[in-house]
């Protein structure tokens, strides 16, 4: 949609991230809205470089509140209620015209929560759902007494708060989908699989507990391959804050991957490469956007075990993959295998199916395409214009699902 606006006066727009990728979002946020709005927006609330660089006064610097995993989170959390207390603070006092809150909501709902008991006429916009259609349902209901309107980057998320009584919910699309230019091959730089070298990405994770966990198993993994297949070449991007850890881990492996970092880099190698061996995460969503047929295998830390245990009893979680293509597929085209079952026996024989012209990957392929499909966004519209304008509804014509009463959609 597009929103009409008649803004005549300077509008106050608070934003709060708490990670590197809500900054992202964030500053593609700000600048639509800017475009939108030349010389009428101004921005307050807690962000990083990204939307600092754009004119955002942020309140502390973002990083105090950049955590990711329970146990972290955990490590860090006097700190971050601190950082609460003194971020709903600081809204109150800057009486902006509407609430942005992105992603990391250990720390932004909690805000939002005090936000709407001190200022209730603050019009709050979530964006980036949490994975309520995955884990604590109950928590969507819980989201609509402090958010009016949600944008969710997946394009089942609209329905999965209709059925669970969320927020009205809005798909904005993924960031990933404005870039598949870059991540998909021109011609010939995937070669076929019959004409040379083939090319195995290894994806072991981005924090230093997945590398811990995963990246001996991914080691004897690539041995095993090498063994069936001795024509290959093992690609291994790795970024910046965990790179020397990559290189140590992999000095004694008998087959060494190239390293690569930097975004242009991995986007060569995603470019390149015939099939990967990954950890859980977003990046599942980048290797079938990249059109990479791939295996996941994750493996959890121990308050994360725990509650998996727990869950077979009181049932907290409510879908049975951890990749994200499954999920909006409602498929299970991509093999994961997690904690005990991640062996490197189990992981190569998978791998290697993907190597050769087989069933099992073109299984992939196809489902790809399909992919493709439920996540586009209608011709003309991109994610960040989608965002600016539910953003600009709200600060027009209010929530446009009330705040008391109406039902997600």
């Amino acid at each position: 949609m597009t929103a009409e606006t008649d803004l005549s006066t300077p509008v106050h727009v608070c934003i709060v991230a708490g990670e590197e990728s809500g900054d992202q979002l964030g500053a593609e946020l700000m600048q639509a809205l800017s475009d939108r709005l030349p010389g009428q927006v101004r921005f307050s609330g807690v962000g990083g470089e990204r939307t600092r660089a754009l004119g955002l006064d942020s309140f502390f610097d973002m990083s105090d509140v950049s955590v990711m995993g329970i146990s972290a989170v955990l490590a860090r959390l006097p700190l971050i209620i601190r950082r609460v207390y003194q971020t709903v603070d600081a809204i109150i006092a800057a009486r902006p015209d509407i609430l942005v809150i992105i992603d990391s909501p250990d720390f932004t709902h909690n805000v939002a929560k005090r936000v709407r008991k001190r200022a209730p006429h603050i019009p709050v916009v979530g964006y980036v759902s949490p994975s309520v259609w995955a884990w604590r349902p109950g928590r969507a209901r819980k989201m609509r007494a402090y958010v009016d309107e949600l944008l969710a980057l997946l394009p089942f998320e609209p329905e999965a708060h209709r059925r669970l009584g969320g927020p009205r919910t809005h798909y904005v699309g993924h960031p990933l989908i404005e870039n598949v230019g870059s991540m998909r091959p021109m011609p010939g730089e995937r070669p076929d699989l019959a004409d040379g070298k083939k090319v195995l990405l290894l994806l072991p994770g981005s924090r230093n507990s997945e590398i811990k966990r995963l990246l001996p198993t991914f080691g004897e993994t690539v041995a095993r391959i090498a063994e069936a297949d001795r024509d290959l070449e093992i690609i291994l991007p790795a970024v910046t804050h965990i790179e020397a850890k990559i290189r140590a881990g992999v000095k004694d492996w008998p087959v060494k991957p190239v390293i690569v970092s930097g975004q242009a880099e991995k986007l060569a190698a995603f470019r390149k490469a015939h099939a990967a061996l990954a950890a859980s995460g977003t990046v599942s969503l980048e290797l079938a956007l990249s059109g990479v047929p791939m295996v996941i295998a994750y493996k959890i830390d121990w308050i994360v075990r725990l509650l998996k245990e727990l869950n077979k009893v009181l049932k907290f979680a409510s879908i049975d993959s951890m990749v994200l293509p499954n999920i909006i597929l409602n498929d299970k085209p991509i093999p994961e295998f997690l904690d005990n079952e991640a062996n490197p026996e189990a992981l190569s024989l998978r791998v290697l199916e993907l190597l050769s012209d087989t069933p099992e990957r073109h299984r992939q392929i196809e489902a790809f395409a399909r992919l493709d499909q439920e996540m586009r966004l209608p011709d003309g519209h991109s994610q960040r214009g989608a965002a600016a304008d539910i953003v600009l509804s709200c600060l027009k014509d209010g929530p446009i699902a009330s705040r008391t009463g109406g039902s997600a959609s």
